[in-house]
């Protein structure tokens, strides 16, 4: 079932949301070479509290930490660790979600550490304007899978494939509703997926997983870790986006 947000639930999630693009602000300056995932994990967790705010991952489903920290093959899902040492030319996918008074707001960013390569940093962008071609698609009476088409081409117009074990998904009072986000396609022969009109009041995260090579992935033995089988890198950006009855509003920029 969709869930149509109230105004005052919007705005509990966009105070979330502002607290996620400070975080991301601050990722900046930190991210660097020698630095740990479990520092940068510290510093999303301090950042929220700092706002009598949540993060909302610590213990979701187990969830041991605040953040998803995910280096170079690794799609999703990282754990951070203090002997995950960031060194120069690796990439890492920082995903948060924060908590306010109940409501959530939920965002990614991919950061290169030190100097990385042109491939990469192209990898890199690809996802982040594959989000904002899916954007541009997210208006009152368009269907969902608009957006999922325009995330699509863009990636693969680029030479990269989506990830297509992992979607997008609704969000608000719960980290996941409906309608699932797919980041491409399905072939309608195989697969039948939800394909509803967007509405004023749904909440939305877009956020396209690609990677270099092929899209399969497999989960490490401590049942979150997501990888690329190949071992191509993968790079993940994500925001949440509210529908209106124009353009559509990002609170996680």
């Amino acid at each position: 079932m969709i869930v149509i947000k109230s105004e005052h639930e919007i705005e509990l999630m966009r105070q979330a949301g502002k607290v996620c693009a400070e975080i991301f602000e601050g990722l900046n300056t930190i991210i660097k070479p020698g630095i740990s995932t479990k520092d940068i994990d510290h510093y999303v967790e301090s950042t929220c509290k700092k706002h009598n705010m949540i993060p909302a991952e610590k213990g979701y489903c187990g969830y041991p930490a605040s953040a998803c920290t995910s280096v170079n093959e690794e799609v999703v899902h990282g754990i951070p660790n203090a002997k995950r040492i960031l060194r120069d030319g690796d990439i890492v996918s920082v995903d948060i979600v924060v908590e306010n008074q109940g409501l959530m707001a939920d965002a990614c960013r991919t950061y290169g550490v030190g100097q990385i390569s042109q491939e990469h940093q192209h990898l890199i962008d690809t996802a982040k304007e594959a989000f904002f071609a899916g954007l541009k698609e997210c208006k009152a009476g368009n269907r969902l899978l608009q957006v999922s088409k325009s995330v699509q081409n863009k990636v693969e117009g680029e030479g990269f494939n989506v990830i297509r074990d992992y979607t997008g998904h609704g969000i608000g009072r719960d980290m996941h509703e409906d309608p699932p986000v797919f980041h491409y396609v399905p072939d309608s022969r195989y697969e039948r997926v939800p394909n509803p009109r967007l509405q004023k009041g749904m909440a939305l995260c877009v956020e396209p997983m690609i990677c270099e090579g092929d899209w399969e992935v497999d989960v490490l033995l401590d049942d979150w870790t997501a990888v690329t089988c190949d071992g191509g890198w993968a790079a993940h950006y994500e925001n949440t986006i509210i529908i209106t009855d124009g353009e559509p509003e990002v609170i996680t920029l």
